[in-house]
This record gives C-alpha cells, structure tokens and sequence, in this order.
C-alpha cells in the first residue's frame, strides 16, 4: 500500500514517536523508509541568533551534529529495519519535506508533532501543520505522550 514512507525527523522525542509508528508500517507493508533531517538553516544563521559565530563553523557544526544525530537516531529506533534510507536537506523544513515527498514517491509521511498551544503555536506555527496542508500524499501526525501506535 505504501511504497515509501517518508519519516522527518529533528531527532527529538516526537520523532522517536513518529519513526516507531512509521518502523510498524514499513514492516506491515514492505515500505522503503527515507528518514529526512532538515537543517533549518534559515533560523540558524540569522545574525540575530548566530551571534559572533562565523557562518563556516556554524554549518560545519550544524552538518556535524546531523550526521552523528541521524547515526544515533538510526541505530535507536531503526536498526535492523531494511530499505532504510538516511537523508539531509537544508531549508525551510516543511518545504523541504514536502519537495522531499515528491521527489522520491512518497506514498505516506509520518511526522511527530511537537504539540504547541497558544501562543507559542500563532509565533512560531507547526511544521506538522505545514506538511499536512501542503503533503502530496497522506500524512500520518503522532503526537508525543499520545496513545501508541500499535500493529493490530
């Protein structure tokens, strides 16, 4: 039914979340699973919030950490799945995800939602909200602390 899942991930809890749903799902159904971690490079090197750092360390720094955070997440949430295939992309994450799920056939993504309210919801946004909006294919959101996804 779904040929490749597309997981983002930021490697934080909902991710985990999203990639033991998404792990049940691609061994239900014999899917390819393209884990995507999005460099939000926009944010991160706005002076305003780099500082002093120069722009050459702080992207060596920031392709460091994905690589050794995309390792970790790997190895603790999907190792031994196989079809796992392990990507980054730099951007705005909900349009890299989303040119990421039509570039590569997506027939599902699964995203964690980071579950903000209020205020910080209206500044900030959802880049879950985004994907599903914008997704050329159907998105499935876990929400970290909500009710596990399990295989019937």
């Amino acid at each position: 039914m779904f040929k490749t899942i597309l997981l983002p991930s930021d490697f934080s809890g909902c991710s985990a979340e999203a990639a033991r749903a998404a792990r049940l799902l691609a061994e239900c159904f014999g899917s390819r699973l393209i884990v995507l971690h999005v460099l939000d490079e926009p944010a991160a090197l706005d002076p305003m919030f780099r500082g002093e750092v120069p722009l050459e360390l702080l992207r060596g720094r920031m392709e460091q950490y994905a690589r050794e955070g995309m390792e970790t997440f790997l190895n603790a949430h999907l190792d031994g799945l196989p079809g796992v295939e392990a990507r980054t992309a730099s951007g705005v994450p909900y349009r890299e995800i989303v040119r990421e799920a039509r570039e590569c056939g997506a027939g599902l993504i699964v995203i964690g939602t980071h579950g903000r309210t209020g205020v910080e919801r209206v500044i900030f946004g959802s880049t879950a909200e985004k994907v599903v909006r914008m997704a050329p294919c159907p998105v499935l959101s876990v929400r970290e602390g909500g009710r596990e996804f399990v295989h019937p």
